[in-house]
């Protein structure tokens, strides 16, 4: 698409130059078979006539020149646009795959050993997935949307795990408020990830969400093994930031602190 444009660009520019030689040749032209052979350099020398013409020829080139500048400019920010909605929807399709991996295998194994609990498994995790495949291709949902998408995602932990786990979601929300779908997951997700899953005994994650007619504050905490931390950033994280930066720009602050085996994560977004 960008190079056809550039094609097309490229053919007007080509148009409207040879216009513009073209038509004043053929003036210069008339003028020396109607004055004979006397050069012609001013135009108070052109006849009236002909010097009428020339202004409103260039008259004409001149608003369809800026008409075309603002056609580009128009189809560039279009261009740009759809550039940006196609990245999003990209990002976006990457949420929870490895998850949903991930859960079909803890599910294989427990079919024979505990059925009711992998009937449990599979309810919960068919109430996500129809989140993820039609609330996901959405530009915002509602926030108590995501909220319960969230909680979904801990009861769904709380079945998997034999272990105990202390969780907590503390929510106060307003009822207007509307974000991108599958935003914050990625923050929850890592908790699990690597905090969570590393730990044999007292695990926690603790979750506040807060938000009124403007602004939405999520925090999440959790501990884990210093032992496990990746030694990168992970992709999830990575993909978070790209999101909020496509979709938020200036409009949000994401801060994150690891210190002595705690990790803290803190979203700011205006709404």
């Amino acid at each position: 698409m960008i190079s056809t444009l550039k094609k097309n660009n490229w053919l007007v520019v080509k148009i409207i130059a040879m216009v513009s030689i073209a038509i004043p040749l053929g003036i210069m032209v008339y003028e020396f078979i109607l004055l004979g052979n006397e050069s012609v350099v001013f135009l108070e020398d052109y006849p009236v006539a002909i010097g009428v013409i020339i202004i409103i020829y260039y008259t004409i080139l001149l608003v369809i020149g800026i008409l075309w500048i603002l056609s580009q400019l128009s189809a560039l920010l279009t261009l740009r646009n759809e550039t940006k909605k196609h990245e999003i929807m990209h990002l976006q399709n990457q949420v929870n795959p490895h998850f949903f991996f991930n859960m079909l295998n803890n599910m294989y194994g427990l079919v024979d050993k505990d059925t009711d609990k992998t009937k449990k498994l599979i309810l919960k995790l068919s109430e996500l997935m129809r989140y993820s495949i039609y609330k996901g291709e959405r530009t915002s949902v509602t926030l108590e949307e995501e909220v319960a998408y969230i909680q979904n995602y801990l009861d769904l932990h709380k079945i998997r795990y034999h272990k105990p786990i202390d969780i907590q979601f503390k929510t106060d929300i307003g009822k207007n408020g509307t974000i991108m779908p599958l935003l914050l997951i990625i923050l929850v997700e890592n908790a699990f990830k690597h905090g969570v899953e590393n730990l044999r005994e007292n695990a926690y994650v603790h979750i506040n969400l807060m938000s009124d007619a403007k602004k939405m504050v999520f925090e999440i905490e959790n501990n884990f093994d210093e032992k496990e931390i990746p030694k990168k950033e992970g992709i999830g994280l990575k993909n978070l930031k790209r999101r909020l930066y496509l979709a938020y720009p200036k409009k949000y602050t994401l801060t994150t602190t690891s210190m002595n085996s705690i990790f803290k994560a803190k979203l700011e977004l205006q709404l």
